[in-house]
């Protein structure tokens, strides 16, 4: 997916945790400005408080605890999600004009982006075909009942072929927030969530960002640190 003669993509990390609706506007403005030829490429990681997004395929019927947290009804695809602290986000403002206008393949690449950041702390992660989109990795007992926990979602919209949103990877939230959705709409007991440190990984938010900017490197190309979006004072 790597365009070796596209610029540097810029990257910028937020440390405060960042309200919901200043990131979809940030987006929106960002994706026309690139489209446009007026801003670079740009992956943002970042965290936000605790709430619930619904994308275009959202059944209303998983919204299990609608009063739990905030809801946003989002353009990206897939069905609801949870965001909060402990996960890492990284929106994905890239151009696929420059990329092969394959978004099959954009999804696979970033499902691999994970795959390759998680096997830096010994964790063997692996993509699903059909509707589970996503990361998912196998706890399967000794017995052989299957068992499969998601531990990063994906979800992206195309704007003139520029992507936004992108994905969530669970390094240590509250794994009990998720219990307020039907995650990504699967409901087989089977499958559930996880996380880094659910998997005996404590890692660190600064850690994980290393090994995601290495493989975001290593498929779409070098990315230079920026200055994060400033959030709103008020």
């Amino acid at each position: 997916m790597k365009n070796p003669a596209s610029e540097t993509i810029e990257w910028a990390v937020s440390d405060e945790l960042v309200p919901y609706d200043f990131a979809h506007d940030y987006m929106h403005q960002r994706v026309a400005d690139i489209v446009d030829g007026r801003a670079s490429e740009l992956v943002w990681f970042l965290q936000h408080p605790p709430l619930y997004t619904a994308g275009t395929s959202a059944n209303p019927a998983d919204l299990l605890d609608p009063e739990r947290f905030p809801v946003f009804d989002v353009g990206r695809g897939g069905q609801y999600t949870y965001h909060g602290p402990g996960q890492r986000v990284a929106y994905v403002m890239l151009d696929l004009r420059e990329r092969g206008r394959d978004v099959r393949q954009f999804v696979q690449t970033l499902e691999q982006v994970v795959i390759d950041a998680l096997a830096a702390f010994n964790v063997e992660a692996e993509r699903r075909d059909g509707d589970r989109i996503g990361v998912w990795v196998d706890r399967t007992p000794a017995n052989g009942e299957l068992r499969e926990d998601k531990i990063a979602a994906l979800g992206i919209r195309l704007k003139k072929w520029v992507s936004f949103h992108g994905l969530s990877l669970n390094v240590e939230p509250d794994l009990s927030h998720f219990q307020g959705i039907t995650p990504c709409g699967v409901s087989d007991p089977r499958f559930g969530v996880t996380s880094l440190v659910d998997l005996g990984r404590p890692v660190s938010m600064g850690d994980v960002d290393i090994a995601l900017k290495d493989a975001f490197g290593d498929h779409f190309g070098i990315l230079k640190r920026v200055e994060a979006p400033i959030l709103p004072t008020d």
